[in-house]
């Protein structure tokens, strides 16, 4: 188990053991010797729909009940509004989830009272649950479940999004809701109503389906084609497991990238700088027409950023992820209210900044988005993908410049490499590639960007062909020393 880009993760069957006793118990250690909490006072805990996460979250609640504090369980509900809770009452907070990752890997998200934590407060909370870990000390799994507070924490949240636009914006348009297995899928069918939209239920289901919004699989594309068409709708909304990441698909099914959610949402917003990470589209800067920061991929780097900015007097700082995920350091007027920051990744808002543009504009989104003109942008990643042969390569690709130069002979010739997040390649064409292994799952990620979508499509296939290749030429020069460079 490891922290990665948001939250700690590891594989199911070890969190419902010991383990989510440990880490709950280093988190309520750490906030109470900091003075960030006292004894007695209340921690709040969410979950996903994973087969696991009542288990792990019941184990967590009887850890932080052990530590002298009083777990509350807040149920299934997205992410960002158990954050919001946690701020409005200034309680911290444990969200169990492993966001788009399959159901056999698990996670658990953490907050202060002041919002989610930094990679500070990770190295800490680790260090504690090492120590624990050495000596031996790992609870025997035993469960608890809190004063239920669903219903408040949900209450609240609903309350955030129906203020942000006018009554019946709405109005007029035919909104289907992939429901899949995301705890956002009741609020979203709720939110549009109240904006007035038809909305349309879609695939609905009882068991854990994850839903990447970086790396929407082709059958889900398949999926929302088919929807679109069927039900004559204007676009489709959803989110992953645990709410904080947006799907947005247009008239056609096509899903929207999430950096150009984020570039919406932050227009609706009328942001005066914008946090985002090395992996959102290189258009994004020109488009935005005000400064943007770019980060290490992970909402800690984005907050880190954002923070930044509101100490250097910035007074409407937001922030976004490329899975659309979008963050905000300022509190806000919208439509006339004071929205609170919310410095943690949410699906809804932006979801909803694109459709409010869709309902002003009254074109088609395809034809809207179309007007941005962004270099086309795709990515995708090769699942079970191990650690191990992920750090090779990227260890093999850092020798220097003949080492890229060979990997992507045939593909493109390299005129510039960016490493603040993996390797990032700038092609003399001005095409450009970027590997990157996710920081705690088995999965190797690749961004492309491309003038047009079928030369952005080849160069993604091309780019993945050649990591296989080199998977394979590695596997064959591995001796019991480890890997030898197949570069």
């Amino acid at each position: 188990m490891k922290f990665g880009t948001s939250g700690l993760r590891g594989l199911s069957v070890d969190l419902a053991g010991g383990n989510s006793a440990v880490y709950a118990l280093a988190f309520a250690r750490y906030i109470l010797g900091t003075g960030q909490v006292k004894p007695g006072d209340t921690v709040l805990v969410g979950r996903d729909f994973r087969p696991s996460s009542p288990r792990i979250a019941a184990i967590a609640m009887a850890a932080l009940r052990d530590a002298g504090l009083v777990p509350v369980d807040c149920g299934t509900l997205p992410t960002p509004a158990l954050a919001l809770y946690g701020l409005e009452t200034g309680a911290a907070a444990l969200m169990v989830t492993g966001s788009h990752i399959p159901a056999d890997r698990n996670g658990i998200k953490f907050y202060l009272p002041t919002g989610e934590i930094g990679k500070d407060d990770e190295q800490a909370i680790s260090a504690i649950a090492a120590d624990m870990f050495a000596r031996g000390v790992v609870p025997e799994p035993v469960e608890f479940v809190g004063e239920n507070r669903e219903t408040e924490a949900m209450r609240r949240f609903s309350a955030r999004n129906s203020a942000l636009l006018p009554q019946a914006a709405l109005a007029g348009l035919k909104i289907g809701v992939y429901q899949h297995s995301t705890v956002a899928r009741d609020l979203f069918v709720e939110i549009l109503r109240h904006y007035g939209a038809e909305t349309v239920a879609l695939g609905r289901s009882d068991s854990f389906i994850p839903v990447d919004t970086e790396a929407v699989s082709a059958e889900t594309v398949a999926l929302l084609k088919r929807w679109a068409a069927e039900h004559g709708l204007d676009a489709i909304v959803s989110a992953d497991g645990d709410g904080d990441r947006p799907l947005v698909a247009d008239e056609t099914g096509e899903p929207l990238r999430g950096d150009l959610l984020g570039l919406v949402a932050a227009r609706f917003l009328d942001a005066d700088v914008v946090a985002t990470p090395v992996t959102s589209n290189s258009g994004i800067d020109r488009c935005m027409g005000l400064p943007v920061t770019r980060t290490r991929v992970g909402s800690p780097y984005v907050i880190a950023a954002m923070t930044e900015a509101v100490r250097a007097g910035h007074r409407r700082v937001i922030g976004f992820e490329a899975n659309g995920g979008l963050l905000t350091a300022s509190d806000l007027e919208v439509n006339g209210a004071v929205i609170r920051a919310l410095p943690t990744r949410d699906s809804v808002l932006p979801a909803l900044a694109v459709l409010s543009l869709r309902a002003l504009v009254g074109e088609p989104l395809s034809r809207i988005v179309g007007t941005y003109r962004l270099p086309v942008a795709l990515s995708d990643r090769l699942e079970n993908f191990p650690v191990e042969t992920s750090s090779a390569l990227m260890r093999a690709l850092s020798r220097g410049p003949e080492a890229v130069a060979g990997f992507l002979e045939g593909i493109g010739v390299p005129a510039g490499v960016d490493t603040l997040d993996g390797l990032r390649i700038r092609l003399e064409d001005g095409r450009i590639v970027h590997f990157r292994p996710s920081g705690n799952a088995p999965e190797m990620r690749c961004y492309v960007e491309a003038g047009t979508p079928e030369e952005a499509a080849d160069l993604l296939a091309s780019a993945f062909a050649r990591i296989r290749a080199w998977e394979a030429a590695s596997l064959t020069a591995t001796t019991e020393t480890g890997f030898k460079s197949a570069v």
